[in-house]
Parts: structure tokens; C-alpha cells; sequence
């Protein structure tokens, strides 16, 4: 005898609108109820350029298209196969929800709803869909499920931390390596991606990237490749510089904590392959979320200053190159002639970029929808660099698992056109690197 589905309704926060307007499709057929607090939270975010806004004016139109001329009394379907939505109005507040919660704040407005929901039917299962863990807490306190978008969290993490693998290969193998600088290996699975290798043969080792398209091992060597300067210091920049250099590999990620070089390494291969006419510009943007989540209007200046400030980083890593550079001249040139250019992320939108060495930092601030905004944007002979360290989130609604750059890394992780390296090694200096292991 088959057992009887039971359907579900979810309720879902603010946050997870403001993260993905068409979230609403993705509950499968279970129903789907918005709180009339958040539509009206929703309106205050739906003038702006951020992504937030952005998904805070399309929710409005898809629900506005939706109900047409009709009114949510019982809710509109969602499609063939799905379940349906529901505009929740305000109700009284149930007596131990308020003597918990003490306010009629949105929150708690939410956390009220699933009460008295799943009180008037204990059979129906109420969850709660919130990017807020204070939220997700509160309602669990008050027996209320309650979980994140699950749409964008990954599941397994470990493959943000992938060492090189170790292959033992016989002599004759890795002396070929060493002499023709590739080899035929096919010994890998068949749904392997992009392997950075720690290649051994008895006392003799090399560094090597199995390539997915062409089932080659490529030698991987610590060479000097920008003028005058830049050497890998570790095995890991030495894999991430080849896959920065590498034409078949269109998108990069490239993870580790601060001061691993990610920055450096990366704006020294774009302004190498600049050089070489590969890529007509450098493209440069990032996340303007502050140390402590201050919004950009506490900054002095006007816009242009504002946004300066957060591109500091980048430009002091362009001062370091230009300053070993043996003819400098040349990357004040390419700035001259706007070559190398930094923009806010919030600028990038309805943009198409061709030809160009496009690096995103701060990646692990960015959601999963920001992440794929970024890569559409790419145009013929694009290259994307997305540069982060998920262990240093600085936006409230995201964690290791529901972040852009986990998501990223997760769902290329096996493409041929992928590269990903995680940077362990800091080597900004002694101090720095003592600083980011004990404190």
C-alpha cells in the first residue's frame, strides 16, 4: 500500500526573497505562504542598485503577475506539479508566542504565523524558511521547524579544503614528465575534474594538473613568469598560477585566508597575459560589505571616494607589482588607457564583458544567484577568477555551506573549463601568518 504524501507549507522570511526572487518555485508541490510583514519589509528594499533590490522589484512583479486581477483569498497556484502561495495577513498573537517574544517585530510576526498555523493542525507540517540563524533559533525555542534555503547550501564542505592528490607512478613515467613536460595518465575516474597531483616515483616528485579534456598530466613548475619578480613560493600558488595562465580554463576559484597571495598571484597573470594581448582588460570588482556589516553611506566621501575605499586592496597589490615590475611604465600605460578598471559589484549588472581577465574578490560574500549573475556576464574569451576564504564571512545570511563561492566550487568542481586551488601558506609575512593561527 502506498503511503500518503504529506504535503508541506513553508513560510518564508525576508531574507530568502531578498537572496532569490523566484524561490517560490522551488518547494515542489508542497504550498508556499508569504507573510503580509514581509511584502511590506520587501517594499522598503526596492529602490536601489544592489542585488537585494534588484530581487526585492522582480519578486514584486512575479507576484503582481501571478495573481493578475485575482486576489490571494486561498492562494494562486505556482504551476503544473507545484504547490500554492499565499499572501498571510496579520493575526492576533498567540499568548505564549508573545510572552516569549515580547515585540511585534517581522520576526516575530513570522514566528506567530507557524504557531498558530501548525497549532490549528498538528498534522500539517509548518517550516519556517529563513537565512536568519537568530530567526531559525527563536522559532526551534518555540517547537517551530525552521531551516535555511536549502536550494543554495551545499552539502559536503571537504571539498573546499582538496590537497594535491599523491600518485605513485613508475620511474620510467616520471622522467617523462620531467622530459616532454606532459604525459598520458587515464588512471583516474571518469567523473574526475581538473586534479591538481603531488606525483612520486621512489625519491623523485613533481607537481603536476591532470587535465579532464585531453587525459594529460601537465608538469607544474615554480618559474619566474612575471618580469623581473613574481616566483611561486608553495606548491599550491605554483597549481593556482597554471590554471591563471592556462587559455582552456575559463573560470577560476582560488581560496585561502589573508595573506596567500590570492590577489598578487592572480593580477600578476592578467597583467602577463594583458601584455601578451590575450585579454583586452582587467576587471576588478568585489562585495562592498564592510568589517562589521557598516553600510557604504558611513564612508566619506562621495561615491567614487566610497568605493575607492574598498578597492584598496587591489591597487596595493598593483603597487606592489608596478614596483617590481623591471618597466613599471607600462602598467600605469594600461591604467592610463583604462585597461585595468575596478567597479563596485553592484555596477556589473545588464553589462557584457568580452576579452577580459575578470577577478570577483571577496567571494564568499556574494550568494549563489550573485555567483551566476557574475559568470553571465562573460562574454567570448572571457576569463573569470573568483578570488575568497569561507572561513571569514562577513555577510550575516551566509555561512561555509550557503555561500557563492562554496556553491560555485561545489557545482564545477568536476567541469573541464574549471580550476579550483585552495591556498594554505601565508606569505604576507611571519607575523601576519603567526596573527591569523593564534588569534
Amino acid at each position: 500500500m502506498n503511503k500518503i504524501k504529506e504535503f508541506k507549507e513553508f513560510i518564508l522570511d525576508t531574507s530568502v526573497i531578498l537572496s532569490t526572487h523566484d524561490c517560490i518555485y522551488k518547494f515542489e508541490d508542497n504550498d508556499v505562504t508569504i507573510p503580509i510583514q514581509v511584502i511590506k519589509e520587501l517594499e522598503t528594499f526596492k529602490v536601489g542598485t544592489d542585488t537585494k533590490n534588484y530581487h526585492a522589484r522582480e519578486f514584486g512583479r512575479l507576484i503582481d503577475g501571478l495573481s493578475g486581477d485575482n486576489v490571494f483569498n486561498g492562494g494562486v497556484s505556482l504551476g503544473h506539479g507545484l504547490g500554492k502561495l499565499r499572501i498571510a495577513l496579520k493575526i492576533p498573537f498567540h499568548e505564549k508566542v508573545s510572552y516569549n517574544l515580547k515585540d511585534d517585530s517581522v520576526d516575530s510576526c513570522i514566528i506567530n504565523l507557524a504557531y498558530v498555523t501548525q497549532e490549528k493542525d498538528p498534522k500539517k507540517e509548518v517550516i519556517i524558511v529563513s537565512k536568519d540563524r537568530y530567526l531559525r533559533v527563536l522559532a526551534k525555542a518555540l517547537k517551530i521547524k525552521a531551516q535555511d534555503y536549502l536550494n543554495e547550501v551545499i552539502s559536503n564542505t571537504d571539498i573546499l579544503i582538496t590537497e594535491p592528490l599523491k600518485v605513485e607512478v613508475q620511474n620510467e613515467l616520471i622522467e617523462d614528465l620531467f622530459t616532454r613536460k606532459k604525459i598520458i595518465y587515464q588512471d583516474f575516474e571518469k567523473d574526475t575534474g581538473n586534479r591538481t597531483l603531488l606525483i612520486s616515483s621512489g625519491k623523485k616528485t613533481a607537481l603536476g594538473i591532470f587535465h579532464k579534456n585531453t587525459g594529460e598530466i601537465n608538469l607544474v613548475q615554480k618559474d619566474s613568469f612575471f618580469t623581473s619578480g613574481i616566483k611561486p613560493k608553495n606548491a599550491e600558488q605554483a597549481f593556482a598560477i597554471n590554471f591563471l595562465l592556462d587559455p582552456t580554463i575559463s573560470l577560476v576559484a582560488i581560496e585561502g585566508k589573508a595573506g596567500t597571495g590570492k590577489t598578487l598571484i592572480t593580477l600578476a597573470c592578467a597583467l602577463s597575459l594583458l601584455k601578451e594581448d590575450i585579454y583586452d582588460q582587467i576587471f576588478f570588482t568585489r562585495q562592498t560589505i564592510s568589517v562589521g556589516n557598516r553600510e557604504i553611506g558611513f564612508l566619506p566621501g562621495d561615491v567614487n571616494k566610497k568605493i575607492e575605499l574598498y578597492m584598496n586592496g587591489f591597487y596595493d597589490n598593483l603597487k606592489v607589482l608596478k614596483e617590481i615590475h623591471t618597466n613599471n611604465s607600462i602598467i600605469s600605460e594600461f591604467e592610463n588607457k583604462e585597461k585595468i578598471v575596478s567597479e563596485p559589484l553592484s555596477f556589473i549588472r545588464g553589462r557584457s564583458l568580452r576579452r577580459v581577465f575578470f577577478i570577483i574578490d571577496e567571494a564568499q560574500n556574494l550568494t549563489p544567484h550573485e555567483v551566476k549573475t557574475l559568470i553571465t556576464r562573460a562574454g567570448e574569451g572571457t576569463k573569470i577568477v573568483f578570488l575568497g576564504d569561507t572561513a571569514q564571512i562577513d555577510s550575516p545570511y551566509l555561512d561555509k555551506n550557503s555561500n557563492g563561492l562554496s556553491h560555485l566550487i561545489d557545482k564545477f568542481i568536476k567541469q573541464p573549463c574549471f580550476g579550483y586551488v585552495h591556498l594554505i601558506k601565508g606569505e604576507r609575512s611571519h607575523l601576519a601568518d603567526l596573527a591569523g593561527k593564534l588569534l
